[in-house]
């Protein structure tokens, strides 16, 4: 073959090595196809990864910013006595929401109230901004991609006695999935503007009171968390191709919104969708939390033993471990199961490089309801970076004037994601006032304080004083 021949066959090589739509395109070590399809531009989330994003112009890091859901928000989630549940709006167009930050190193928690690029945060507009720069780089370093609401959704509600099943189908021009949700209503006539609803996470294990329907949501069939094997498996990914560099984190989180869009299109579903709850135990309180954190729609955030990965953060789980605990690591988590984007894997040996931790993804409920439930006789939920995040969390419920909208209880004597009766009545205050409406009082934190020998130095982890956001 001669050399203007071979150049010719190498240029045809190249021109059709091209990723599909949502599958990988460069970053450090990639060999595979630097182009995309057609109507998909490569797009760089992070050193490690450059994904196939629809669109065909140039786009930008700040393009994948909070991903959150395209239907517009509520501006706030009415009826209620306060107006303390507000929604997060949208950010500006101003706001620069890069997935990733050079040159960043902090060993403790990084400070929610200072912007990318190191300017404080002053007032509660600010906070929206600052919320968006967290969510991108949770997406650009841990979670990967959230993907909009897709070109063409629809769905139905059949109704059998008590039990409903929300059906939804979705495309995006090409193939088009299916998936079903089981809805169990309350008994008795519902209320004018519809029954608030809890999404629970595999049934849930909370005990969910009087006067709320709950949908059981088969999260697991979204995307699969059997082991490291499972990644790229489930209805998600049979819209989105299993080389998409989302997680079982953001494939829920995508179907949680789906789901709600569907809500929102189905008034004969009677459920109000301003009073909407998520809740999960252990692995799917992870998944829970990530959905509150993400989808603005959700009024109450019901996180039950979530461990590292959930509320306990990358940071002081491994202090935790340095100290002689035997707790889920960073390291350990990305060998277990598929939770997070494969892009981790290149940062959990240097923890201090990430611009947030798990801190900053609780704070990103504020100023919604959040209420976080954690067992300290299972040290490998490990319960010092629980209670130091969720610390660090409360500081901007408390900056946003809406400190009690955010509670805490860390209690032990019971079997993991088995439910103790003592915390009952803090449950219901939290259901009372963010889904029902009342005038509960959620000032609820404690912490029976047992850390299997491991000090608690607030001033080792949290160096920022919290401000007063106007």
């Amino acid at each position: 073959m001669n050399l203007q021949l071979w150049l010719a066959f190498v240029s045809l090589g190249g021109a059709l090595a091209q990723s599909s739509e949502w599958g990988q395109c460069g970053g450090i070590g990639w060999t595979g196809a630097q182009a995309c399809v057609s109507g998909t531009t490569c797009t760089t989330i992070n050193a490690y990864y450059s994904q196939c994003l629809p669109g065909t112009g140039p786009v930008s890091s700040s393009s994948i910013t909070s991903v959150l859901p395209s239907s517009a928000p509520p501006s706030s989630v009415p009826p209620t006595s306060s107006p303390t549940t507000t929604a997060p709006t949208s950010p500006t167009s101003a706001c620069s929401t890069p997935s990733a930050l050079s040159g960043f190193t902090n060993t403790a928690l990084p400070n929610p109230f200072l912007f990318n690029d190191g300017t404080p945060v002053q007032t509660k507009d600010d906070w929206t901004c600052r919320r968006a720069q967290i969510a991108a780089l949770i997406q650009g370093y841990e979670a990967g991609f959230l993907p909009p609401k897709p070109s063409t959704l629809t769905g139905s509600l059949s109704k059998s006695g008590s039990t409903g099943t929300l059906s939804i189908t979705a495309s995006n021009g090409g193939p088009s999935i299916s998936f079903s949700s089981t809805i169990t209503y309350p008994s008795g006539t519902a209320p004018a503007d519809g029954w608030p609803l809890i999404i629970a996470y595999e049934g849930g294990s909370i005990p969910i009171p009087a006067g709320i329907a709950v949908l059981n949501y088969d999260n697991s069939a979204m995307a699969q968390q059997d082991t490291t094997a499972s990644r790229g498996l489930g209805t998600f990914y049979d819209l989105y191709g299993s080389s998409a560099n989302a997680s079982a984190m953001t494939a829920w989180v995508w179907g949680v919104s789906r789901i709600i869009d569907i809500l929102e299109e189905t008034p004969t579903a009677q459920i109000n969708t301003q009073r909407i709850g998520v809740t999960g135990c252990s692995r799917d309180g992870k998944g829970a939390l990530m959905a509150g954190a993400f989808e603005p729609r959700i009024a109450l955030t019901i996180p039950q033993e979530s461990g590292s990965g959930g509320d306990a953060g990358w940071r002081i789980s491994l202090y935790e471990q340095n100290q002689g605990s035997v707790v889920q690591t960073a390291t350990e988590i990305v060998t277990e199961n598929v939770w997070f984007s494969p892009s981790f894997n290149n940062y959990v040996n240097d923890l201090n490089e990430l611009p947030y931790d798990h801190h900053s993804l609780l704070a990103m409920v504020a100023p919604r309801g959040l209420i976080a439930f954690e067992n300290t006789d299972y040290v490998w939920l490990s319960p010092v970076s629980a209670f130091g995040c969720e610390t660090g969390a409360r500081t901007v419920f408390q900056a946003l004037g809406v400190g009690e909208n955010h509670g805490f209880e860390q209690v032990g004597g019971h079997a993991h994601c088995a439910w103790p009766s003592s915390l009952t009545p803090t449950l219901d205050a939290f259901i009372n006032k963010f889904l029902l409406g009342q005038n509960d009082s959620t000032d609820e934190w404690s912490s029976n304080m047992v850390f299997n020998g491991v000090t608690w130095n607030q001033a080792q982890w949290i160096n920022w004083e919290t401000p007063t956001l106007t």
